[in-house]
């Protein structure tokens, strides 16, 4: 299970959505390079005010662009970094890769995933329902989340739009992802 880069964005100010870039570049333990969720500790405003000494565990925000085609057939519109994501993919159902997978992206970095983002009511404020379109509940009452993966960079690099994605799963068994 393999599949390409769409998009890449940062913003190095706090705002729900991120500016696509040509490229953004991966720093190891720390995120995006300039983007205001880089750092070993939560950046997250409402992590922040819980604890800040929190380990970062959403340094880098990955979407699948599959995601945006049933928003669309919902009358949401929705691109790249709209929702502030950093890497937009194609071809990979992120939302069923397991805890600890590695994601190599381009010729040099690796993610490795940590967990579901866990939208919040600012989704709403961009497109209001929105909110409903990317959390919702299965059949058997559990939360689903949609809104993407978060995960940590354990090694550097460059990354653009067209670069390969390689999935790498971990060891069994796997657990499957929760909000982080």
């Amino acid at each position: 299970m393999n599949g390409t880069v769409t998009s890449v964005s940062s913003n190095g100010a706090y705002s729900f959505t991120k500016p696509a870039k040509e490229t953004i570049t991966l720093l190891a333990g720390l995120g995006v390079e300039g983007d205001v969720h880089a750092g070993v500790t939560v950046k997250h405003r409402s992590r922040i005010a819980q604890d800040p000494t929190q380990p970062n565990l959403r340094q880098v925000h990955l979407m699948h662009q599959e995601l945006f085609a049933g928003l669309r057939d919902a009358g949401f519109e929705v691109g790249p970094g709209d929702l502030g994501e950093n890497v937009t993919t194609s071809g990979i159902d992120l939302l069923a890769l397991p805890v600890g997978t590695l994601l190599r992206l381009g010729d040099e970095a690796v993610v490795e995933v940590t967990g579901l983002r866990n939208p919040c009511l600012q989704i709403d404020n961009f497109q209001e329902g929105l909110l409903r379109q990317v959390v919702g509940r299965a059949d058997d009452g559990t939360v689903v989340r949609k809104a993407g993966i978060m995960g940590v960079v354990r090694t550097g690099g460059v990354v653009r739009p067209g670069d390969a994605v390689e999935v790498r799963l971990p060891a069994e068994p796997h657990r499957p992802l929760e909000r982080v």
